[in-house]
């Protein structure tokens, strides 16, 4: 098994597709605690295709509104945010989401639907789990925790039973360890490095960077890292991982000093999680028809 290098890592990340300039934008602007959906309007409104794209999800059979909505005030008001930071994402990125994971022994597409069960699982802990942090941002930063994944996917090919075993031999704590061990970083490193690539919001990067070791994220983003910790693993349970990693790593938890949740909570999100998951990927998906 070849490492990379952290030069080599840098030349990966220099590789992969970079954000749109509306998509960066919007999640700075979606970060910021202070933000609210007038500002989401305005910024769409700068981008001819986010606005194309939005008029068309709020108008397709997903939703079934009697009246066509054309003003993008009324339709982003109807949607929400996670609606257009996932349209705006899945625009420049979304090949990076769709990539078949053959180091994780995953098919394509697996990356995006783990990532959005864990996105709609983190908002739903955020929100039943009392938690006095942006459910949006949540569900955002869910999206983004497994990115790095896409990176280091290539050069994990073929180490998966290796890679269990040194899980099952005590070797390696996790499948993270297993990683490190194999090629010199873990998905969570790549993440971070692409993350910085992408100059994303620091709490953003520090989800992508401490998902699987929340303990270890900076205290002030401690909160919104525990909530996306919490709806990845949930995501797991649900049977929608990716690939060989699945439920091979650590739930911490500490996660009570940060989130209320009972086994009726817990339940309750698992229910949200499948019925908000096949309307946003179906809705979500349609916009994309037309894309050359």
């Amino acid at each position: 098994m070849k490492t990379i290098s952290h030069d080599e890592l840098k030349k990966i990340v220099k590789s992969s597709p970079m954000l749109s300039v509306s998509a960066s934008r919007l999640l700075q602007l979606t970060s910021d605690p202070d933000h609210d959906l007038m500002d989401v309007v305005n910024l769409v409104k700068t981008d001819a295709n986010l606005t194309a794209r939005v008029l068309k999800l709020v108008n397709s059979a997903a939703f079934g509104l009697i009246n066509e909505i054309t003003s993008i005030d009324r339709a982003i008001s109807y949607l929400g945010e996670r609606f257009i930071v996932s349209i705006a994402l899945g625009d420049c990125v979304g090949k990076v989401f769709e990539k078949k994971l053959v180091g994780y022994e995953a098919a394509a597409g697996d990356l995006w639907k783990h990532d959005l069960r864990t996105a709609i699982a983190a908002r739903e802990v955020v929100v039943q789990g009392e938690m006095e942090i942006s459910p949006d941002l949540a569900f955002t930063a869910g999206l983004l925790h497994d990115i790095g994944k896409a990176l280091i996917s290539d050069y994990l090919k073929d180490s998966a039973p290796e890679a269990i075993e040194l899980i099952t031999s005590h070797d390696s704590v996790d499948y993270l360890d297993a990683e490190e061990k194999l090629i010199g970083f873990d998905h969570t490193q790549a993440g971070f490095e692409l993350a910085k690539a992408w100059q994303l919001p620091e709490k953003l990067a520090e989800v992508i960077r401490y998902h699987h070791s929340p303990a270890e994220a900076s205290e002030a983003f401690r909160p919104l890292v525990y909530a996306v910790h919490l709806g990845d693993n949930i995501a797991m349970m649900g049977g929608f991982g990716t690939g060989s990693d699945s439920m091979r790593y650590r739930l911490d938890a500490n996660y009570t000093d940060y989130i209320t949740l009972t086994p009726n909570t817990l339940a309750s999100i698992m229910l949200t999680v499948d019925s908000e998951f096949d309307k946003l990927e179906q809705s979500v998906a349609s916009t994309g028809e037309d894309k050359g």
